[in-house]
C-alpha cells in the first residue's frame, strides 16, 4: 500500500453485530471505510476477551480493504506468525506488553505486515522515541484499553509530541478511544491520520441500513474539513 497521510477511517468491528460479521465488513467499506479496524483482546493484558487467529482469518476473506489489527494482549511475540497467517496487514502491539518492544516490531515487520507500535493513555511519547525506524504506525490511545463506547481522553499533546519524533519518516499516526465529530477534528489538527471509530460509526445503523454507516463516516470527515 502506498503511503499517504491523507485521512482514513478505520471502523472498529468490535461494535458489529458478532452474528453477521461478513455483512458487516462488507457494509462498512461499501459505505466508505479505509481500513477494518480489528481489536484482539485476551482478558490479561486488558479486562476483556475477543478475537484470536482464526476469527481474524475468517474475517480476512470479507476483507478488501486494509486490515488493521490491533493486539491488546501479552505476551505479543509467540502469535506473532499466526496474525500473519491469518491475514493481517498491519498488526500492533502495545509497548506495555513486553520488555523487548523494538525487536517484536522487528519480527512483525519479518513476518510480512507492517509493524503498529501502541501507547496507553499513561504511557508518555517517549517511549516509542526509539522505534521510529522500525515501526509503520503510532497508535495513541484515547481511551484506557479493553471496552468499546469509552470517553474520549484528550491526547492531543501526545499526538503532537509523536508527530513531531515522526518527522519526515512514513509512519502513521492512528488514534483509538471515543473519536466521533466532535473529537476527530482535535486528534487530525495534532498530526493523526488514522481514525479508529466504533460506536461512532455503527450507532443507529444495522447491515440492513447500512447507509447509516456510510452517513456517520461522513459527518467525521466533515467536521474535520470543517
Amino acid at each position: 500500500m502506498t503511503f499517504d497521510r491523507s485521512l482514513k477511517i478505520a471502523p472498529s468491528i468490535l461494535s458489529a453485530d458478532f452474528a453477521d460479521f461478513g455483512r458487516e465488513i462488507r457494509a462498512i467499506e461499501d459505505q466508505g471505510a479505509d481500513w477494518v479496524h480489528v481489536d484482539v483482546m485476551d482478558g490479561h493484558f486488558v479486562p476483556n476477551l475477543t478475537f484470536g487467529p482464526p476469527a481474524v482469518k475468517a474475517f480476512r476473506r470479507h476483507v478488501t480493504t486494509f486490515m488493521d489489527v490491533h493486539l491488546m494482549i501479552s505476551p505479543v511475540d509467540a502469535y506473532i506468525d499466526a496474525y500473519a497467517e491469518a491475514g493481517a496487514d498491519m498488526l500492533t502491539a502495545h509497548v506495555e506488553a513486553g520488555p523487548h518492544i523494538h525487536r517484536t516490531l522487528q519480527a512483525i515487520r519479518a513476518a510480512g505486515m507492517k509493524a503498529g507500535v501502541a501507547l496507553n493513555p499513561g504511557t508518555p511519547a517517549e517511549a516509542v522515541a526509539e522505534l521510529m525506524d522500525v515501526a509503520d504506525m503510532v497508535l495513541v490511545m484515547t481511551v484506557n484499553p479493553g471496552f468499546g463506547g469509552q470517553k474520549f481522553i484528550d491526547m492531543t499533546a501526545k499526538i503532537a509530541r509523536v508527530r513531531d519524533m515522526i518527522g519526515d519518516r512514513e509512519v502513521h499516526i492512528q488514534v483509538d478511544g471515543g473519536v466521533d465529530p466532535v473529537t476527530a477534528p482535535l486528534v487530525v489538527a495534532a498530526g493523526a491520520d488514522v481514525l479508529v471509530a466504533g460506536s461512532a460509526v455503527f450507532r443507529g445503523g444495522s447491515v440492513d441500513a447500512a447507509q447509516v454507516y456510510g452517513e456517520n463516516m461522513r459527518a467525521i470527515r466533515a467536521a474535520v474539513r470543517g
